[in-house]
């Protein structure tokens, strides 16, 4: 149960915080320049900016708010939700700080990130594994109906990307001869298809302009306390890697990659680390396939399971492309593009330019649909090698 100062914390960021969030952004949407938010709703910025440090300090005066995990992370959730939207207004900046302006948020999400082991700002888990609906309505920054689009869809996905890897993870004590693990890529296989039916659904509803300068700003890097963290991602959860991994599509000693687990470790909830761990030290099933591939490659075990193994990587790898041709290149390269945006500071989540970071997605969507390129690790010539074999 939530302390009395959580909930009503809980309900304000259900509800005032949400509304104000709301109005600030259809005065910016107003503009010729909808990315200029300075000098706009000041009163209303200052309004948001009193209502939540008047709640933090409640909670930092009341001590221990942690009642539990849940209770702790959906907390953490609901500060760093106010330190987020602080930055979308331009109240905070962190070019122009040395540390955050937010004491009390910062001491706050401090404390309850340290405790739980994970980042002390909002994580992807807090808008969708782990965002808890009233009544039929979830936490969300705003009321816009583009946001509601986008968080419905994320959170399918990211859901089917877990089915999937729990598919996977289900394989390894079974091995790849057993019948079952057959009927265990069938289903990674069909999950992987529901996260391309919904991401189709997700690009046909979204509207570009207000993803793009309504939703997308909520996600930028700040600072809590001294150090600036990066946003979150819809990616900041271990079913895609363990699927990465457990296809053996990527690599947990590729340094690039493993690059990748080291920074998201922490926007990940504990027991999602734990299972990401476990993965990096696995034997892909890629890498058992080809152990067999000169021993029992005319077996009909490996026919069969080899076949659907395919499957599974070629649907994992259209997931990674729809998401890098489709999402990236629509809803934020071109719009950035055609405004002239494309090398403004603090545009993305992540923190570097946009150059630098398509430049970095385009290798990661290679190394998933396992591209022929030879200046990547990619698999293609191993999974070349195993087509090959399948009569």
């Amino acid at each position: 149960m939530m302390t009395p100062h959580a909930y009503e914390f809980d309900q304000w960021i259900r509800n005032d915080f949400k509304a104000m969030n709301t109005e600030l952004e259809e005065l910016y949407f107003q503009q010729e320049a909808r990315e200029n938010v300075a000098g706009i709703g000041n009163d209303i910025k200052q309004q948001l900016v009193e209502e939540g440090r008047v709640f933090i300090t409640q909670l930092l005066k009341e001590g221990n708010t942690d009642e539990g995990f849940d209770c702790g992370f959906d907390l953490l959730g609901n500060v760093g939700f106010y330190m987020a939207a602080c930055r979308r207004h331009d109240i905070t900046e962190p070019s122009r700080e040395t540390k955050s302006p937010l004491d009390e948020a910062s001491a706050l999400a401090m404390q309850l990130g340290a405790s739980l082991g994970v980042i002390p700002r909002f994580a992807s888990a807090h808008l969708e594994t782990h965002n808890r609906a009233i009544d039929g309505v979830y936490k969300s920054f705003t009321s816009l109906a583009d946001e509601k689009v986008f968080l419905d869809y994320n959170t399918r996905g990211v859901f089917a990307y877990i089915r999937a890897s729990e598919a996977l993870l289900h394989t390894l004590p079974l091995g790849v001869s057993h019948p079952v693990t057959y009927d265990l890529l069938v289903a990674a296989r069909n999950a992987l298809q529901d996260v391309i039916a919904n991401n189709h659904i997700l690009f046909e509803k979204l509207d570009i302009d207000r993803f793009f300068y309504c939703v997308r700003p909520y996600y930028k890097p700040h600072r809590v306390g001294l150090h600036e963290y990066r946003g979150a991602n819809a990616g900041d959860f271990a079913g895609i890697n363990v699927i990465d991994l457990l296809l053996g599509l990527c690599r947990a000693d590729d340094p690039y990659y493993s690059q990748l687990l080291v920074d998201k470790f922490l926007f990940m909830r504990p027991e999602e680390q734990l299972i990401l761990r476990d993965c990096m030290r696995r034997r892909s099933l890629l890498d058992s396939f080809l152990d067999q591939i000169n021993s029992h490659g005319k077996a009909d075990w490996f026919q069969k399971n080899a076949a659907m193994f395919l499957e599974v990587c070629e649907t994992h790898g259209q997931t990674a492309i729809q998401h890098h041709e489709q999402l990236v290149a629509k809803f934020i390269e071109r719009p950035a593009d055609r405004d002239h945006l494309t090398n403004n500071d603090g545009l993305t989540a992540s923190g570097p330019p946009l150059p630098v970071l398509l430049k970095g997605l385009r290798k990661l969507c290679d190394m998933r649909s396992a591209a022929q390129r030879d200046d990547i690790p990619s698999r293609y010539a191993d999974i070349q090698k195993l087509r090959n074999r399948l009569s």
